[in-house]
C-alpha cells in the first residue's frame, strides 16, 4: 500500500467516525416523539459512582410519547428522579412505584425553532471537523512530497480523491441534518 492511499484511508476513516458522531448526537436530541436515546446519555449517581441509567435500568418506549424507566434496584428509583429533572431534557417524570414514566409534551414552535438552530449548529461544527481532517492529511500529503517521498503527480491524485471524500461525507452531513430539522419541525 502506498503512503497516499494510507493517508486517504485515514482520511476516511476519520471522517467517518465524524459523521458517526453526529448521528449519535442527532439521535439525543428532543423531537417530540419518545426515543429511549433521549436518557441513554444521562448518568445517574450509583452508590458513588456516576453510571449510564442503561446499566442501571431498563429503558422501554411503549408509545409514541412515553418512555419508561425501570431502575433494577428500587434504591435507585430518585436519583433517577432527580438525575432527569437536573438534565436539560425539559421533561417531568412521574414515579409510580419503582417505574418512571417520561411522558414526552409536544414541543412549542419557539422550542422547535431552538433545537433546528441546535441541529444546525451540531451538523455545522461536524463540517468544520471534516475540514479540519482535510487540511491535516493535504498537509502531510504536501510534506511527502517535500520530502520527496511521493511524486507532485501522485499527491494530486490523492488530493483530488481526498476532496471527493470530503464533498461525500459533508453531504451525507447536511442530508443527516436536514432530516433532523425536518423531522423536529414536524408537527
Amino acid at each position: 500500500m502506498t503512503m497516499t492511499q494510507l493517508l486517504i484511508d485515514d482520511a476516511d476513516q476519520r471522517m467517518r467516525k465524524t459523521r458517526t458522531v453526529l448521528e449519535k448526537e442527532l439521535s439525543s436530541i428532543r423531537t417530540g416523539r419518545a426515543n429511549s436515546a433521549l436518557v441513554e446519555g444521562l448518568t445517574v449517581d450509583y452508590y458513588g459512582t456516576p453510571t449510564p441509567i442503561i446499566q442501571v435500568a431498563t429503558v422501554n418506549v411503549p408509545e409514541a410519547r412515553l418512555i419508561t424507566i425501570q431502575p433494577w434496584d428500587k434504591g435507585i428509583v430518585q436519583a433517577i428522579e432527580k438525575t432527569i429533572l437536573q438534565s436539560d431534557l425539559g421533561i417531568s417524570p412521574a414515579v409510580d412505584g419503582d417505574l418512571i414514566r417520561l411522558p414526552i409534551p409536544n414541543l412549542t414552535s419557539e422550542r422547535r425553532k431552538e433545537i433546528a438552530k441546535i441541529v444546525r449548529s451540531k451538523t455545522e461544527s461536524e463540517k468544520v471537523s471534516l475540514r479540519n481532517v482535510r487540511r491535516d492529511v493535504l498537509d502531510q500529503m504536501k510534506k511527502l512530497v517535500k520530502d520527496k517521498e511521493v511524486s507532485e503527480d501522485e499527491a494530486k491524485r490523492a488530493s483530488d480523491e481526498i476532496q471527493k471524500l470530503t464533498d461525500k461525507y459533508s453531504s451525507d452531513i447536511d442530508g443527516m441534518g436536514a432530516a433532523k430539522e425536518a423531522e423536529v419541525m414536524e408537527v
